[in-house]
């Protein structure tokens, strides 16, 4: 399955191989072709399995567990936070996912010289926050969100894409969590299992 914002990716580069076809250059149609091709491949869009336990949190991102580690925010949270930070490859799948079932409280956006940022916040129905941010380097730096604040999601929920790069990083609170992966591990979008955190009651 191709998401709907590869289209344009795929279907300009054919209509520029089907042009060169036309005059007969064979080189140009065959570089269009293979460009398609590759985008075609890049904005797959693969059906996953539901992760349907509430209290489970899955992966934002398909990728490498780069990072692993706990961090305190004072400005975001009063107690310590687990940082889980995955890398995404050229050939991973780019569309990012809601980690859990909630609602999207407040989203931000930053540009900075070499990079952009894509803050989400997400609440689960019993108050834990959860942040979600998408990180665009010098090469990826197109970040396309499909969510907006107040929006209710579900786990596995496509919440946005970095069409060609990098990392997603994922915040949430470190008390009476379990955490399953640790850095190096490999992990899906909306499938792998990254930790829990039980409701509160």
């Amino acid at each position: 399955m191709i998401h709907k914002e590869g289209i344009p990716w795929i279907l300009y580069p054919l209509f520029f191989s089907t042009t060169a076809l036309v005059f007969k250059k064979k080189k140009l149609a065959a570089a269009g072709l293979m460009l398609s091709t590759l985008n075609a491949y890049f904005f797959r869009d693969p059906k996953r399995e539901p992760v349907l336990n509430p209290e489970l949190i899955v992966s934002p991102a398909d990728g490498k567990v780069v990072l692993c580690k706990i961090e305190e925010k004072k400005d975001w949270y009063p107690g310590a936070l687990w940082r889980i930070g995955i890398f995404m490859r050229l050939w991973d799948v780019h569309i990012n996912k809601s980690p859990v079932t909630g609602k999207i409280l407040k989203m931000s956006y930053f540009k900075e010289e070499n990079k952009e940022k894509q803050f989400y916040l997400i609440e689960r129905e019993d108050g834990c926050p959860f942040w979600v941010i998408q990180i665009g380097g010098i090469i990826a730096r197109r970040i396309k969100s499909f969510v907006l604040p107040g929006d209710d999601v579900v786990t596995g929920d496509s919440i946005g894409i970095i069409k060609y790069g990098s990392r997603v990083e994922l915040f949430f609170p470190l008390e009476g969590t379990e955490i399953y992966v640790k850095e190096g591990h490999k992990v899906f979008a909306g499938e792998t299992v990254l930790g829990r955190i039980p409701l509160k009651t």
